[in-house]
């Protein structure tokens, strides 16, 4: 080694930024080991010793384990695999860093209690394919084996929940509101009843689907928020002249004659599905996945059925 130069510890020490007990540590694990040996003992290394170290310096900075920096060392594997792994690694420190930044911005907001915390971190830690299983689940206890509204429910596997990865408090509190409803017992109850109804209506002949149920909303939409907005009660004779236009029309999208029966038919059917936590189930969807809200139809759908009940014209009963 006659004219290469050699450098001690101190020296290395001083050229990588590195404390000498950090050089000792790396030179006794194997990482950097000793070039030669002075005549008193004392290590010494090369200038290639000194482009390990600085090797060794970055990789761990950058937060790679020394047992991976040494098969680099040992070119068991390359710096370019090493920062792809440790970039993918990152991304989800990342992500999961952005998650509970908004977990907590969202307990700051609502005041939560550590019960209601520790809720809303288990509810959005839970992956992409998590969330849509929990939704599956819920989807497959209502609707499974029933032949009830096959578009809807087609519609409802399509649009699942999925949560950004640097979500905003208000997409956490959408998606943690969510899971609670899907897995709320009641709820899950009613939608049942509900599918059970729709099958049984399918079964019986009757006509029904997205095309009929789209043009019976549309008309129900355009003339009762005009009464809303005029102030119309549901139980007044203007409400029972509006029923009087607007049922023989309901009348013709199922191939059904006006009259008693038919308009009780009618109201069951508004009383099966209108539940108002169905609507607030599309509206956390939308806030969870940046959708557009829509308008609530909830007052409107309550006012038909209240005018039905109570207006005598209405049939809230069928005939003998």
């Amino acid at each position: 080694m006659d004219g290469e130069t050699l450098y001690s510890i101190g020296e290395l020490a001083r050229r990588t930024g590195l404390s000498v007990k950090a050089i000792r540590f790396y030179s006794d694990r194997g990482v950097v080991p000793p070039t030669d040996r002075s005549p008193a003992g004392y290590r010494l290394y090369d200038i290639d010793a000194l482009a390990r170290l600085e090797l060794v310096r970055t990789l761990r900075d950058l937060g790679i384990d020394l047992a991976t920096v040494q098969r680099v060392l040992e070119r068991e594997i390359t710096v370019a695999e090493v920062a792809a792994a440790h970039a993918e690694a990152v991304d989800v420190q990342i992500r999961t860093l952005r998650l509970r930044r908004a977990v907590l911005r969202a307990v700051a907001k609502r005041g939560s209690s550590p019960e209601e915390m520790e809720l809303m971190h288990k509810l959005a830690k839970l992956s992409d394919e998590e969330r849509r299983r929990v939704i599956n689940d819920f989807i497959d206890e209502a609707f499974g084996g029933l032949d009830a509204h096959p578009e809807f429910v087609a519609m409802m596997r399509a649009a699942m929940p999925e949560l950004p990865d640097d979500p905003a408090p208000e997409q956490v509190d959408a998606w943690v509101e969510l899971g609670e409803l899907v897995g709320d017992a009641d709820f899950r109850s009613a939608v049942r009843r509900a599918a059970e109804y729709q099958a049984a209506e399918r079964a019986s002949g009757a006509r029904s689907g997205s095309g009929a149920d789209k043009q019976l909303v549309e008309l129900t939409t355009a003339k009762v928020t005009a009464a809303l907005d005029a102030g119309t009660a549901p139980d007044s004779a203007a409400a029972q002249d509006l029923l009087d236009d607007l049922l023989p029309q309901y009348a013709d999208l199922f191939d059904r004659t006006d009259g008693p029966d038919f308009r009780h038919w009618l109201l069951i059917r508004f009383e099966t599905g209108n539940d108002s936590r169905m609507e607030r189930y599309w509206q956390l969807l939308s806030a969870i996945n940046g959708w557009p809200q829509r308008p609530s139809l909830g007052p409107v759908f309550d006012w038909v059925i209240k005018a039905l009940r109570s207006t005598p014209r209405a049939g809230g009963r069928p005939s003998a």
